[in-house]
């Protein structure tokens, strides 16, 4: 199955090698470039793609604000925001507007590559480092929302705790099920289970509450 993906970055440098990554894998397929906001929305309209690789700093309308407009009209796309190691202040409203994860523009392109993948499985692909930050940012400054960041364990398994603490670590669903020795499918469950029971709407206030209870 083709994955479609949708370029947004002010910099045609940075778009350019973008696509050329892209195009080192042949179950992707870029199906548009967007040197703004304003036009990332237009062409996600237009090109229906699986994933948007998003710059959060651009002039006029920013990643944020398009990540927003893209979601309203087509909620199924799973936008990923390009960050830098000095855009920790864009991390939470990125998050708050819909992305699915993060990825940083000086990551391996083999951990890019496998990130789009795993955005268009459905899961939330982080770099590590990235997460550690928000975690800890948002266990010192409470700038998550109280339902996830004081949500109380209960009733979980040995298992769902153990995955609880791999996924506050920053472990992705593979890595979780090789530390383990589970199946993907398994930990992916435990995980919608995790979030079940602890009222986290999504990866990070997993990873936060886990964070929270080491």
């Amino acid at each position: 199955m083709t994955i479609r993906v949708l370029i947004v970055d002010d910099q045609q440098l940075v778009r350019a090698g973008l696509h050329m990554l892209c195009a080192t894998d042949t179950e992707l397929e870029v199906v548009g470039q967007a040197a703004s906001g304003a036009e990332a929305v237009r062409l996600a309209e237009r090109t229906a793609p699986d994933v948007v690789l998003m710059d959060l700093r651009m002039p006029g309308m920013d990643g944020i604000r398009a990540t927003e407009r893209i979601l309203a009209t087509r909620p199924a796309i799973r936008v990923v925001a390009l960050t830098t190691f000095d855009d920790d202040d864009h991390l939470y409203p990125a998050l708050a507007a819909g992305a699915c994860g993060f990825l940083v523009k000086d990551a391996s392109p083999t951990d890019l590559l496998d990130g789009i993948r795993r955005a268009a499985g459905g899961e939330s692909p982080f770099s590590q480092a990235v997460l550690q930050r928000l975690v800890a940012s948002a266990v010192t400054a409470r700038r998550v929302d109280r339902s996830a960041d004081s949500a109380a364990p209960q009733g979980l398994t040995r298992r769902e705790a153990e995955v609880l603490t791999l996924v506050s670590a920053g472990l992705s669903n593979a890595e979780i099920a090789e530390r383990l020795h589970l199946g993907v499918t398994t930990v992916k469950t435990h995980i919608g289970n995790l979030m079940t029971k602890t009222g986290a709407t999504n990866r990070v206030r997993l990873a936060v509450l886990g964070a929270g209870q080491r």
